[in-house]
């Protein structure tokens, strides 16, 4: 038996493992894709779902029900990989948005692609322009607000989103070109 969202939020606030764990079945997969599409490989995955997870349990009181409990647990899982890659990005050149032509004619192309064929892309993203991507393309946050949270420009946030857009698209005609028998 499925237990509703309020069973599950008092249910872990008395800290009831059972419920603990219903919560954790429940949301665990969704929030392990997020993950993949922050993480370089499984493993940082798993490291970031287990550390986003433990924030959940350990704020749950907290919760104050101003939006579903799956969105409430997603943005910790976000901000949970967010901060495991702060840590990295420091170690990856940011490209000035000058030095990047932005062609807004040239759209990627996604539906010929399976899922993990483009969370691998995805995934092989340098870790700047890969967190980028994700909270601006698939998260759907603005350039001012992802700059606020990663603490850089609102320019840097535009270059390394048109820097992920561009090594995207060769890559997706790397893999057409591929399939299609060409060079």
């Amino acid at each position: 038996m499925r237990l509703t969202e309020d069973e599950l939020i008092e249910g872990c606030r008395e800290g009831n493992r059972k419920t603990q764990q219903a919560l954790y079945d429940q949301y665990c997969k969704a929030m392990y894709v997020i993950c993949l599409r922050y993480s370089k490989s499984e493993l940082e995955a798993e490291d970031i779902l287990q550390e986003a997870f433990i924030k959940v349990f350990n704020s749950i009181e907290k919760f104050q029900r101003a939006s579903t409990l799956g969105y409430w647990i997603k943005r910790i899982v976000i901000n949970t990989a967010l901060n495991y890659q702060r840590s990295k990005l420091y170690l990856y050149p940011m490209v000035d948005a000058d030095e990047l032509k932005n062609n807004k004619a040239e759209e990627l192309t996604l539906s010929n692609f399976h899922y993990t064929e483009l969370l691998q892309m995805i995934q092989e993203l340098p870790s700047g322009s890969q967190v980028i991507f994700n909270l601006y393309a698939i998260e759907g946050y603005k350039h001012h607000e992802i700059a606020d949270m990663l603490n850089i420009s609102e320019g840097t946030s535009k270059s390394q989103y048109a820097r992920a857009k561009k090594l995207l698209q060769e890559k997706l005609n790397n893999q057409e070109n591929i399939s299609y028998g060409g060079v």
